[in-house]
């Protein structure tokens, strides 16, 4: 068991109050009114910790400390690569950074557009982060095209918080609205082009597939034809011819 002690704040606080009551009732612009109102305040603590004390009390030897909670894993994705883990860091600050700007950003349009990007960008991170192997394959995105797009916001945010019209202004601006809409297409056909391996793989299977069909006649409207055309073919006919005496007496 170990002993921790736990400091009172009483201290603080009777001091303040001490220089608080000392500016609102007494003089305070001599030397000496300093001098005196530092040795109330003075006493003044010595008596909240007189009143409050310190307080002390064992802990366990095998309890951690109290520390800030630990943040839970990233929304189910467990990773040892120091790549992955600093793309879901740069990931959260694009994104934190993406939300104060749609809160400043009044424009509705442009908000829309920032919703639609960070939407992406969410989508984009968590799956790499979940086929680790396709990381090369958006490098440039979080590189260029994702700070790129941070920072022509950050420039839109101020040039609108002027709150004036002006050439330069109007024309930036314009500018960068037009851009947002290019911006928008580009970071879905970035999330579509993660799944590119996925969509080879299911055109591939449906193509095997529908020669398998075809094969077994399988497909088209009526897709058991053949098939029972076959046992119709294979069908024995038994013909009973009559006896030759029989054939007389008739």
């Amino acid at each position: 068991m170990a002993k921790v002690i736990k400091r009172s704040s009483a201290p603080l606080y009777f001091a303040a109050a001490a220089w608080l009551l000392w500016g609102l009732t007494l003089p305070l612009y001599r030397p000496i009114h300093y001098v005196l109102a530092a040795a109330v305040s003075a006493g003044a603590a010595f008596l909240g910790k007189a009143v409050f004390p310190d307080r002390e009390y064992e802990k366990r030897s095998g309890e951690a400390p109290q520390t800030q909670e630990a943040k839970p894993e990233e929304k189910g994705v467990v990773t040892d690569d120091p790549a992955i883990a600093e793309l879901i860091v740069e990931r959260d600050r694009a994104i934190g950074e993406m939300k104060r700007l749609n809160d400043a950003i009044q424009d509705p349009v442009i908000s829309a557009q920032i919703d639609r990007l960070e939407a992406d960008t969410e989508k984009i991170v968590a799956h790499v982060a979940a086929h680790p192997e396709k990381l090369s394959q958006i490098r440039k995105f979080m590189n260029y095209y994702l700070p790129t797009t941070l920072k022509l916001l950050n420039a839109y945010d101020r040039m609108d918080d002027a709150g004036i019209s002006g050439e330069n202004i109007d024309s930036t601006k314009t500018r960068v609205e037009g851009m947002m809409e290019i911006l928008v297409t580009a970071f879905d056909r970035q999330l579509d082009a993660l799944f590119g391996d996925e969509a080879l793989d299911v055109a591939t299977d449906i193509k095997v597939m529908e020669t398998l069909l075809a094969r077994e006649g399988l497909v088209g409207e009526q897709p058991f034809a053949q098939a029972g055309e076959k046992q119709n073919d294979d069908t024995i006919e038994l013909t009973v011819n009559p006896i030759k005496g029989e054939e007389n007496n008739e």
